[in-house]
């Protein structure tokens, strides 16, 4: 049965960047790696910032964001 997640849009692109991110893939078993590419996928369809020129500045903004919203 599906889910539904809601993320802001500020973390969604940070945790894309870190589901992107081959070191945390090569850290779990099979079943785990299938279960973060299913949400990479989900993620990667939604947001627009991973295909734009300016996506370095767009990722820092939203890492920025998230530590003015959450504290660290």
């Amino acid at each position: 049965m599906p889910i539904t997640i809601t993320l802001e849009q500020d973390e969604a692109l940070v945790l894309f960047e870190l589901l992107a991110s081959e070191k945390l893939k090569a850290l779990v078993d099979t079943p785990e790696r299938n279960a973060l590419w299913a949400l990479e996928a989900l993620l990667e369809k939604q947001l627009t910032e991973p295909f734009s020129p300016d996506y370095s500045q767009l990722l820092e903004k939203a890492r920025h964001s998230l530590l003015e919203r959450y504290g660290q």
